[in-house]
This record gives C-alpha cells, sequence and structure tokens, in this order.
C-alpha cells in the first residue's frame, strides 16, 4: 500500500530506490528474515533482497499490488491487517515494517502490538501532520494536501493521522523501547525541531 508520493535515490548498482526504503534498509540485517505489511507492489523486499539477501515475506489487500507483488517474484499473502497477524507465530521474523500505512489503520494499537510480538523488532514510518507545511494549510482554514499527504479530504484513506510528538508518547504509554528514531524531508535528514521540520518520521521498535 503506497500513500504518497516519492523522490527515489540512485543506488551504487544504478537503480533507484525512495530514500525512505534506503533507510529502512540501514536498519535490516543482512539474510534476516523480514515481513512487509503494506507491501505494495514488493519494491522494499526487492531492494532488501538485492541488498542483504534477506528472507522476505510481504502481506497486501489490494488485487493489483497483490498481482504485481507475485509477478515480481515476492513471496506475498493476500489479507488485511485490521485482521491482525494472528496467522503468525510469536518472534517468527527479525524485522516486521509497516511503511506509510499507519495513518490508514483503524486499529492503530493492535497493529503495532501485532508487529512488536510476531518480530523481533518493527520498523514503522508515517507522514508527520505536525510538519509545518500542514500546520500552515490548517491555519488558513484547509485540510493539509502534500506529497506525504497526497489526498483531498473526502477521498483520503487516512483515518489516524499523528505527528511525531504523538507517537513518542504512544510508544512511552505502551512500553515500547525507540531503538532509532530518523526524520527526513524530501529525502533529507532533519536533526533540528524534527516535529516542525520533518514531513517522514521513521521508527525502529523493540518491546521492552
Amino acid at each position: 500500500m503506497s500513500l504518497m508520493n516519492h523522490p527515489t535515490t540512485t543506488m551504487k548498482d544504478n537503480t533507484t530506490i525512495r530514500p525512505d526504503f534506503a533507510l529502512i534498509s540501514q536498519w535490516v540485517k543482512p539474510q534476516a528474515k523480514v515481513l512487509d505489511l503494506g507491501c505494495g507492489d514488493g519494491e522494499l523486499l526487492t531492494h532488501l533482497h538485492r541488498q542483504h539477501d534477506i528472507r522476505g515475506y510481504g502481506v497486501e489487500k489490494d488485487d493489483k499490488n497483490w498481482l504485481t507483488a507475485m509477478e515480481n517474484g515476492v513471496d506475498v499473502l493476500q489479507m488485511d491487517l485490521e485482521s491482525g497477524l494472528s496467522g503468525f507465530e510469536d518472534q517468527s521474523f527479525d524485522t516486521v515494517i509497516l511503511s506509510q500505512t499507519l495513518q490508514a489503520m483503524h486499529n492503530t494499537e493492535g497493529i503495532v502490538k501485532e508487529m512488536l510480538r510476531v518480530g523481533r523488532e518493527a520498523i514503522v514510518t508515517f507522514p508527520n501532520f505536525g510538519y509545518w507545511r500542514n500546520r500552515t494549510q490548517i491555519l488558513f482554514g484547509q485540510m493539509p494536501v502534500s506529497k506525504t499527504l497526497p489526498y483531498e479530504w473526502y477521498n483520503t484513506p487516512n483515518v489516524h493521522l499523528c505527528t511525531i510528538h504523538d507517537f513518542d508518547a504512544f510508544c512511552q504509554n505502551h512500553d515500547i523501547e525507540v531503538i532509532e528514531r530518523k526524520v527526513i524531508t524530501e529525502g533529507n535528514m532533519v536533526n533540528f525541531l524534527p516535529n516542525l521540520l520533518g514531513n517522514l518520521a521513521m521508527y525502529r521498535l523493540h518491546k521492552k
């Protein structure tokens, strides 16, 4: 599932990859067993297999994306994430990834808990609703529309938008350890005032 428009980065092997995928790749160990939730066409898993020789599996609900992922050689299961991950055993993956899909989940709390049950680590990325351009649009009486939030208010799949501060509090309240956090804008790292200046947040998580 892809819910935003993405720039790309050219890798050493002359292939192009989204900057957030390139950063996620830094958090995945070689030959790891990886589960990608809402994997879309399988682009991230394909990249991780190429870079780290991972054993990758995807979950995708959309018929078209599921078929494309299968055609791309990705092992992908078609299912609705809202129903949870009951088909997967505890700690059966090294890393479970939810990339820019968190905001479209109705059962946000449940899916994060399931990720940390199934995986030794979880990687969650989402558009930061606290980004200054979003705040400006709200100040002028409009719902934000941007590269990270490309939908209008009437056709958006997003139901649970949050800021970086919101997600930090969520992790603290649910005994989730933030191993590492990265914030980017247009593919560039943001270290100063990330909740204001960053439009995409990336978290590497572990259950305390």
